[in-house]
């Protein structure tokens, strides 16, 4: 497997035609939200008007805010020029709130990870968007990691025999402010992180047909976060496991996403730098028989910029979007419900 041959195994970049698309972006806390002004900014697709901020409170972290133009919300959701909204707020709730304000005056959005902390709402707004024409695009950029990508399209196409296991974990340990911020949901680093792993999940092996989860609180911190988890959810003939925790001092090293099959597994990690190890007993598709490892190419830009690709297609070539709202709609509920906050 060569590197021309994963490009040629990609999605197609998705062109936009002439005319950008003028985006803003409302709250500023997020953890991605320094990221996504860069990738925004950097598109040429897009034009980067500026952010609003309307809780004081909200973290401002990184130098892109230093040179942005500050907003008001109506500034933002009065001005029809304004096409797309990003929801980048700390906190899970407000993002969620601001969404349905944009959708209300017909933005397209990018609503971040988790969506919410309630299905009702996730439900109203991503009703409301299909009756106005517009999409919300969730914030899953694992959706777009190239390894993970590979992972998937070798279970999807059999090339792993028949898939009887999904595993994946994230481990990482959390500073103070984020801790107590977390706290405040009971699902605690499971709801906030854990998101990501059951999107995968679901994009694989559909709705489960149980889900169990073990939420707990083993620090001696005594704050209440949910900072030691685990979520098993049973399909009829697999399961998928994710682990979510707040220890591991070399957690980024040991994330990983696996898929295991009656061929062989295929697993992502470390998700950075890019890295898939394929371990077949029989050679299928592009991979030999025995174990590779890896290094799929990620898609070219910035981080974040293939999400920002995709929903540009959507909003100005009517593109069909990756992963519908049915699809979101359920992989929040099933991550609700492992979290006990259904």
């Amino acid at each position: 497997m060569t590197r021309r041959t994963f490009a040629a195994l990609a999605a197609p970049v998705l062109a936009t035609p002439p005319g950008k698309i003028r985006a803003a972006m409302i709250g500023t806390g997020h953890g991605h939200a320094h990221s996504k002004i860069l990738a925004l900014q950097s598109m040429p697709g897009y034009e980067f008007v500026g952010v609003c901020r309307p809780d004081k409170d909200d973290p401002v972290i990184g130098a892109a805010f230093a040179s942005i133009r500050w907003m008001t919300e109506a500034e933002i959701l009065n001005d029809p020029s304004i096409e797309m909204v990003a929801m980048e707020f700390a906190d899970a709730q407000r993002n969620l709130h601001f969404a349905q304000k944009s959708i209300d005056s017909g933005k397209w959005v990018h609503l971040d990870k988790p969506p919410g902390a309630n299905i009702a709402g996730l439900r109203k707004l991503l009703t409301d968007a299909r009756r106005r024409g517009r999409v919300v695009q969730m914030g899953y950029q694992w959706r777009y990691h190239a390894a993970m990508q590979a992972a998937m399209e070798a279970a999807k196409k059999g090339w792993l025999g028949r898939v009887y296991r999904f595993r994946a974990s994230i481990d990482k340990p959390i500073l103070a402010d984020e801790r107590r911020h977390l706290a405040k949901y009971r699902g605690g680093m499971m709801f906030s992180e854990g998101c990501h792993l059951v999107d995968r999940a679901t994009a694989l092996l559909g709705k489960p047909i149980r889900v169990n989860g073990y939420i707990r609180h083993h620090s001696p911190t005594p704050d209440g976060l949910a900072d030691n988890n685990l979520v098993v959810l049973e399909y009829p003939s697999a399961i998928a496991e994710i682990s979510l925790g707040g220890f591991d001092p070399h957690g980024s090293q040991h994330r990983y996403v696996e898929i295991l099959g009656t061929n062989g597994s295929a697993k992502a990690q470390p998700f950075a730098p890019v890295r898939l190890t394929m371990t077949l007993k029989e050679l299928m598709g592009p991979y030999r028989a025995g174990e590779q490892t890896l290094e799929p190419p990620s898609p070219p830009g910035l981080a974040y910029t293939p999400d920002f690709a995709e929903l540009a297609a959507v909003i100005r070539n009517g593109a069909a979007p990756t992963y519908t709202a049915e699809h979101d709609l359920m992989t929040h509920e099933v991550l609700l419900e492992a979290c006990g906050m259904l």
